[in-house]
């Protein structure tokens, strides 16, 4: 099992450790719902150096990105990152990813700590044109400091105004009085803040100035658990859960990151899917009663047959219900529809909603 640069750190703190893609990760600290709540109404710091980070440098480096990424890498400029996928041969999701523009022909591919190597090996396979990459993910740590205040918070500790930086978009500056730190306001909570990506043998400096600038601010660690409930609550994908090697993002909802406008792999049968239309789609849902629809639930029709499966459920403790995603035939997709979970032996009914569960 693979430790962070911080762990000794998070058993300091009593954090309950559990394994995750092969690391040691703090799942909580002092419960699920508190740390959830911190997140949506003041500032909570989370350790996701377990996500692998990749470079890919020089003159054809865009033109490797273009190939295996479904979404369109020109709209990059320095200092912008994008949201996308890659698609493998046969329909489904390698994996999905964050692309940063650092310099004129250098990006930072940001990966799922489970498919690291998975993913540096497939596009490896698709670097014909020699493309110069590096496998950072042992070298680097990343903390992710979430919620609404954040800016307020964190202002201090750097020379860059926080609250310029948009979405989807970074600065690398000094922070906590490291120089090169890449200070970029991409999330996965859906309350704002930044993730803040920072050699490992900096970390706990960062770390430290981060709690020391929050304490009035009503900073706390969170584990992933409450990483998880946030992430849902805003119908964020998860790879190995919502979206997988046997999904397409045109099923997933990811047609808004699958760009036709240029060749990238199985593109033309993406595209071909996407004219026709898929024969089920990602929904999101709530519980009209009382349950928590949970991972790998069925979900069945009001006649008790079964339509699809749950991929992630919860109790949401920001709107009090039972939420969750699931993939359904097309015929039970548009919002209102009727569905129902089999939680054991009651099919509960369910209603299939627009996303963001929460509003903010």
């Amino acid at each position: 099992m693979k430790n962070t640069a911080l762990t000794k750190t998070h058993e300091a703190l009593g954090a309950k450790l559990v394994p995750f893609a092969g690391f040691n990760m703090p799942v909580q600290y002092e419960g699920v719902t508190a740390e959830h709540e911190t997140v949506r109404k003041a500032l909570g710091v989370f350790d996701v150096s377990h996500m692998g980070e990749f470079l890919i440098e020089g003159e054809h480096a865009l033109e490797l990105i273009q190939k295996i990424s479904s979404n369109d890498a020109t709209k990059l400029t320095i200092g912008k990152a994008q949201y996308s996928c890659m698609p493998n041969e046969t329909g489904g999701i390698v994996d999905d990813l964050i692309i940063y523009q650092i310099k004129d022909q250098t990006y930072l591919l940001v990966v799922n700590a489970g498919n690291i190597e998975k993913d540096w090996n497939w596009i490896s396979s698709k670097n014909t044109m020699g493309a110069t990459m590096r496998d950072l993910s042992e070298e680097y740590s990343l903390l992710a400091i979430q919620g609404p205040k954040a800016v307020e918070a964190m202002q201090s500790l750097t020379s860059h105004d926080l609250s310029a930086i948009n979405f989807y978009n970074f600065v690398v500056g000094d922070f906590a009085g490291i120089e090169n730190v890449i200070i970029s306001a991409t999330g996965y909570t859906g309350s704002g803040g930044f993730e803040i990506y920072c050699k490992n043998s900096e970390v706990k400096q960062v770390w430290d100035q981060v709690f020391e600038a929050g304490k009035d601010f009503g900073i706390k660690p969170i584990g992933l658990a409450a990483r998880d409930t946030l992430r849902l609550e805003m119908g964020y994908c998860l790879y190995g859960n919502d979206i997988n090697d046997s999904t397409s993002p045109i099923e997933a909802g990811l047609g808004w990151i699958t760009k036709f406008s240029k060749d990238f792999t199985n593109s033309e049968a993406l595209k071909k899917e996407k004219e026709q239309g898929p024969e089920r789609k990602l929904v999101a849902f709530e519980l009209d009663e009382r349950g928590i629809p949970r991972h790998d639930y069925d979900i069945v029709d009001g006649n008790g047959n079964k339509i699809g499966v749950v991929t992630s459920g919860t109790m949401s403790p920001s709107v009090g219900k039972g939420i969750g995603l699931g993939y359904v035939p097309t015929v039970f997709t548009s919002v209102g529809s009727k569905i129902y979970i089999q939680i054991r032996k009651n099919a509960i009914p369910a209603t299939v909603i627009k996303l963001p569960f929460y509003k903010g």
